[in-house]
């Protein structure tokens, strides 16, 4: 998230916050692709992480990459926490431990995907690698205890930090230890939005499998092959998890907004102060009858700050949010959106990926979020495994790349950026099981060599 709504149009009825997200309707013609993805910074000297400040913190790459790209700044409080293009529409934030993170620009093929990824870790090389710092895709930081973990010095986080711990055991681990790929997809009109999200939903725990990249945390291997995906398990479950009212009759826009409008608040901001509301109710809001700010009134920023407080599985704004990945190195950055770009964006995929999981239910969906986080692809399911579906997942998703055709300068199709999740089916082998192997065979057990072996 780089910058918060700032939009004070009055909202006056939950009629109105129904139309705000069912607005992100349009026109096949106009779906677009946004690739979000987070990184790790360290030092490569002492593979400590970088703190915000110093000649040497992020702060420093922020001003830097600023005057490399000419992106506006974003700050908090006087100090830049992002930079944001105003007219590709992309932009840079900060995590609450640091993580680094590209909220890609709106883009038409995987193709532009895959250079704006090269073009984004190029320039933060450039300006990273003259001050020691490194970076690295991980679903976890795997060496660094939470009091270890630098904070970033936004307004948000430090309300979010406060009331975490009042709703789950892991929330700041969620915050400060978690590093995500995800992708931003659209939807034609209510229908669309409903079958898109049921899909996802219910294959959302086969593509954690497919991108566990998260084995070690504390310095230690512990079991868990996503360590990113145990922590969502218990970070506040009123606004995370696979929201199990998608799949019931009558799911559509009016219903996901009942739900965000019952899941507590963090913050109303006015002006440049966020307001601590955290627990409270926007309904409340709505009525100006918010106990922490007396005679406010809810604005459409409010609204649209409120839903990036949410955190299910698969997220509903203006688009549709793929939010079930471990951050990981270049080639599964971009094996993520064409993944779900697949699955979703062709009419026949997406017909296919609902034959697969529509006679799922409720506790088979659970059961496998449950558990792909200890045993991914090899989660048994029915007469099969984790495995086997990720297999089909992917064929469908393929066969939905090659029929829309778009060619790259050297006459491939998306096809190409599924080729490391056949390999992960193939081989039957994680990420995260490829790291415990090499931890055994090639580290001594030195699981900080991660940060050598495989830092971008």
């Amino acid at each position: 998230m780089a910058r918060d709504a700032t939009d004070s149009t009055i909202v006056e009825s939950r009629d109105e916050l129904v139309d705000v997200i069912a607005s992100g309707s349009k026109p096949k013609a106009q779906w677009r692709i946004g690739t979000e993805h987070e990184k790790f910074g360290f030092y490569t000297d002492d593979l400590t992480p970088v703190p915000y400040e110093g000649p040497r913190g992020i702060e420093r790459i922020l001003r830097l990459m600023e005057g490399l790209l000419g992106w506006q700044p974003i700050e908090d409080r006087g100090l830049i926490i992002g930079l944001v293009d105003p007219i590709g529409g992309g932009a840079i934030s900060l995590e609450p431990g640091g993580q680094f993170e590209l909220s890609g620009a709106p883009l038409e093929t995987i193709h532009q995907t895959c250079r704006e990824l090269h073009a984004h870790l190029a320039q933060v090389r450039q300006c990273a690698e003259p001050l020691g710092v490194g970076f690295i895709g991980l679903g976890t930081s795997p060496i660094w205890s939470l009091a270890e973990t630098p904070v970033m010095p936004k307004s948000r986080y430090e309300i979010m930090a406060r009331y975490m711990p009042k709703v789950g055991t892991r929330g700041l681990d969620m915050m400060f230890r978690t590093s995500t790929v995800q992708v931003n997809l659209d939807f034609s009109d209510e229908a669309d939005m409903v079958r898109k999200m049921r899909v996802s939903l219910a294959l959302q725990p086969i593509a954690t499998a497919l991108f566990a990249n998260s084995p070690f945390l504390d310095n230690a291997a512990n079991g868990l092959l996503s360590n990113r995906a145990e922590i969502w398990r218990d970070t506040d479950n009123q606004r995370a998890g696979l929201i199990p009212f998608a799949f019931e009759d009558g799911f559509g826009f009016e219903r996901y907004v009942d739900w965000a409008l019952d899941v507590p608040m963090y913050f109303v901001k006015r002006g440049d102060t966020y307001h601590d509301v955290a627990g409270q109710s926007f309904r409340d809001l709505l009525k100006g009858e918010l106990p922490g700010l007396p005679g406010e009134i809810a604005t459409l920023s409010d609204w649209n700050n409120h839903l990036t407080t949410l955190f299910p599985d698969v997220r509903l704004k203006k688009y549709i949010e793929m939010r079930g990945a471990d951050a990981g190195p270049w080639r599964p950055l971009t094996a993520l959106p064409a993944l779900w770009v697949g699955l979703l964006y062709d009419q026949p995929s997406l017909d296919a990926a609902w034959e697969l999981v529509k006679d799922w239910t409720a506790e088979e969906r659970q059961a496998l979020r449950d558990s792909v986080p200890r045993t991914a692809l090899s989660t048994p399911f029915r007469n099969h495994t984790v495995r086997d579906i990720a297999r089909e997942m992917v064929q469908i998703a393929r066969r939905g790349l090659a029929a829309r055709g778009y060619l790259n300068s050297d006459g491939h199709d998306e096809t190409v950026y599924l080729q490391p999740l056949e390999e992960i089916v193939a081989s039957g082998q994680t990420l995260a099981e490829r790291q415990l192997h090499e931890c055994r065979t090639e580290w001594n057990g030195d699981i900080s060599e991660v940060f050598r072996r495989h830092a971008y």
